[in-house]
């Protein structure tokens, strides 16, 4: 039998400690949340006690795994002088955040080269998570790639490049990867057929290495297959479809892994499509 960790994306609404109770409200083993407000520099200070009313919440609660995200704005890749800097500070405070809450893993965009090539901003963002972890100055979180649709020129939407990534670290074993399926998909990495996925699946291992995949986000997608359109949609509603899903459900490569619904109508319908996943998972 398939023992998956599923979960969501859960809001910290009236504080951080708030999370692991609508969680477990929603049938989640597992969730993600932002630390602080994701569309702002700028965040209150992290007080340890909430960070301590937080870590005791989770254990209250039975969430086995807490992943961060950090902010959109951040963008360890850009070319700008000031913007990359900028990125660099907040991606620390993020990292200090996750610490602080007792999470392992932050999860982040690579970033995008605006214009710049692909291979110069494969080289910021590498050099960007080497300043980041010399400063921080341990492992205590480890820092975790997402896959892109590649909508622009955002980059990390191929295996490729993530690999090109992290063969530039200092510190390989602080960084591992997010698998989302949405962004895969749109970026050419069939997920729907079982031919297909299983190709997929392959690739990833050769060129990245299943060991380094260390969460992912479960979510359908509204664009096509390669269509570089980053939309997520409700499973079962999008163009992997449920045949997709079940095909990951019954992985057991991915035992232990969380797997975060980011699907678009959150809360309302968390609960549902945790069901609904579950209900593809084969018995015996």
């Amino acid at each position: 039998m398939t023992i998956l960790l599923l979960g969501a994306h859960i809001p910290i609404t009236g504080g951080v400690f708030n999370a692991p109770g609508r969680g477990r409200a929603l049938t989640c083993d597992c969730m993600q949340i932002f630390s602080k407000n994701q569309m702002q520099w700028k965040a209150r200070k992290l007080e340890e006690g909430d960070a301590a009313r937080f870590r005791e919440e989770v254990d209250r609660h039975g969430i086995v795994e807490t992943v961060v995200h950090d902010s959109y704005l951040i963008n360890l890749a850009s070319p700008d002088k000031t913007l990359l800097e900028k990125s660099r500070v907040a991606f620390l405070d993020e990292m200090c955040r996750a610490k602080l809450l007792g999470v392992r893993y932050l999860i982040f965009h690579p970033g995008a080269h605006v214009g710049s090539g692909e291979q110069a901003g494969i080289r910021r963002a590498a050099d960007s998570m080497n300043w980041v972890r010399r400063e921080f100055g341990s492992s205590d979180v480890m820092l975790l790639l997402e896959i892109t649709a590649g909508q622009g020129s955002l980059l990390g939407h191929s295996f490729e490049q993530l690999a090109g990534m992290m063969d530039l670290l200092e510190d390989q074993k602080g960084a591992g990867v997010c698998f989302d399926t949405c962004h895969a998909y749109a970026a050419g990495y069939d997920m729907k057929t079982k031919k297909g996925y299983e190709k997929t699946i392959e690739a990833f291992d050769e060129i990245i290495g299943l060991d380094r995949l260390k969460a992912m986000h479960i979510n359908d997608s509204k664009g096509r297959l390669g269509s570089h359109l980053d939309r997520h949609e409700q499973i079962g509603k999008g163009h992997i479809g449920i045949d997709g899903f079940r095909n990951l459900m019954n992985d057991h490569r991915f035992d232990g892994i969380p797997m975060l619904l980011e699907t678009p109508e959150g809360q309302k319908e968390y609960a549902n499509e945790l069901k609904l996943l579950r209900s593809l998972i084969k018995k015996g």
